[in-house]
């Protein structure tokens, strides 16, 4: 099986496929694409993904698109190692802490806002501001459930797919300087899973197209 992930080595969606692909531990080509360009918007990505947004996972003949359902795959297809627990309540759990960051936190601040924010002559503090602020909110809703279900990891003691969704917006909240004093159940849980040999490795700044 051949897969081919069209990635930007900053956005979080992407950012999220890479830490469920290495958990899964497989191999995968990496075809980069420059959202800062406009990359995204050309005739050539389109032909891949007609929302025009990253990622898309190439898979023998399939193009799969939306971060959390490839994740889902991923789990439907690959079942070793879980990154979902056997519990039903506990898999609930665990794909709350993932919505509340790809529903709540993600589409308010990802790049497509901040360019429209920016257009409709926003400033920049006006814009950190805006970001941080829903941020700040997730993370509120995430640092009781963290506090409660973690042991090491977000839940447990084990990499789940909140860890897909919750390390690459602790790197994100980082970018846009807000305020984590408040939220240390969370941040150690996050630090201590991009510790990991798999996540680490899908780091923005590990891509071949990082700009560090």
């Amino acid at each position: 099986m051949g897969l081919l992930l069209h990635s930007a080595w900053r956005a979080s969606a992407p950012y999220r496929v890479r830490i469920g692909l290495n958990l899964k531990g497989l191999a995968y080509d990496y075809a980069p694409v420059d959202l800062v360009s406009g990359q995204q918007g050309g005739e050539v990505y389109g032909a891949v993904n007609a929302q025009h947004l990253v990622p898309a996972l190439e898979v023998d003949g399939h193009v799969l698109t939306q971060s959390l359902s490839i994740l889902e795959w991923l789990e439907e297809t690959h079942p070793e190692p879980p990154l979902l627990p056997k519990d039903p309540f506990e898999r609930q759990v665990v794909r709350a802490m993932c919505g509340i960051v790809a529903c709540d936190i993600h589409p308010v601040n990802n790049l497509r806002i901040l360019k429209a924010l920016a257009k409709l002559e926003v400033g920049q503090p006006a814009i950190d501001d805006w970001v941080q602020r829903w941020i700040s909110d997730g993370f509120t809703a995430l640092e009781p459930m963290v506090a409660k279900h973690g042991a090491g990891y977000p839940f447990g003691d084990t990499p789940t797919m909140a860890d897909c969704l919750i390390v690459p917006q602790i790197y994100n909240a980082r970018r846009f300087k807000v305020d984590l004093s408040r939220f240390p159940a969370l941040v150690a849980a996050a630090d201590h899973a991009a510790e990991h040999p798999a996540i680490a490795a899908a780091h923005p700044n590990n891509q071949p197209d990082a700009k560090v």
